[in-house]
């Protein structure tokens, strides 16, 4: 369930700011692909959140029903057509903001195909992609913490679904494991990153109920 619950809690502002510096970028490429130039998408992108973020705005993003993702896209559609009949950006003030990197989000964005994938399109793979990132990170994170590093950088392999190249008598080797150790630990991780994936998306939807069916839809983004 969404973090930010309570709009007046320093802890909500604190959730819903982390959130969305964790997916600022799938709406830069969807501001992107509505067809602004990089310079313009970059001021509507931080724009948007700095407005999203002041504490009195909070409260909309509360009483919103449905997944976090959607609330935003909506959200950053009624504020680019504001922009769109304004007519010229808005005056930055004392707003508080989130750290993008604009520097590397040209890059990314023009990873995608140019043609293929419309503006929605593109926000739903590149959350999905955002979210699937995260996962690897938290992982990588709680092995390293724990002294793991190494074994998570040899098994990291099988949270792609791709084979490894080594064989598993030489991982072991490697590790100072016994072969049915190391399937006991693939086994382990990728159970983890279940749990931590589904850990990740209860945040950004109202509920238990709902994130089955976020899984199913973000799995379809990356597919398509």
């Amino acid at each position: 369930m969404l973090s930010a619950r309570a709009p007046d809690s320093p802890q909500a502002a604190r959730a819903l700011a982390e959130l969305c510096e964790l997916y600022w970028f799938p709406l830069y490429a969807y501001v992107r692909r509505r067809g602004y130039a990089p310079p313009d998408a970059q001021d509507l992108t931080q724009e948007f959140f700095a407005r999203l973020l002041e504490k009195r705005k909070l409260a909309g993003l509360t009483r919103e029903k449905g997944k976090f993702r959607s609330f935003l896209l909506t959200a950053l559609n009624h504020f680019l057509l504001d922009e769109w009949k304004r007519g010229q950006a808005q005056k930055r003030g004392a707003q508080q903001t989130i750290s993008l990197d604009t520097g590397s989000a040209e890059t990314r964005y023009r990873l995608e195909p140019a043609d293929t994938l419309t503006a929605e399109k593109v926000y739903e793979k590149q959350w999905a992609l955002t979210l699937l990132n995260t996962v690897f990170c938290r992982l990588q994170q709680e092995y390293g913490a724990a002294g793991k590093g190494g074994l998570f950088k040899e098994l990291e392999f099988a949270l792609t679904g791709a084979r490894s190249s080594v064989p598993y008598d030489e991982l072991s080797a490697r590790l100072k494991m016994s072969e049915s150790a190391v399937k006991v630990a693939v086994h382990r991780l990728r159970r983890r990153y279940r749990e931590v994936l589904r850990e990740e998306v209860a945040q950004t939807v109202n509920g238990a109920e709902e994130v089955e069916a976020e899984l199913r839809d973000l799995l379809r983004a990356l597919a398509g």
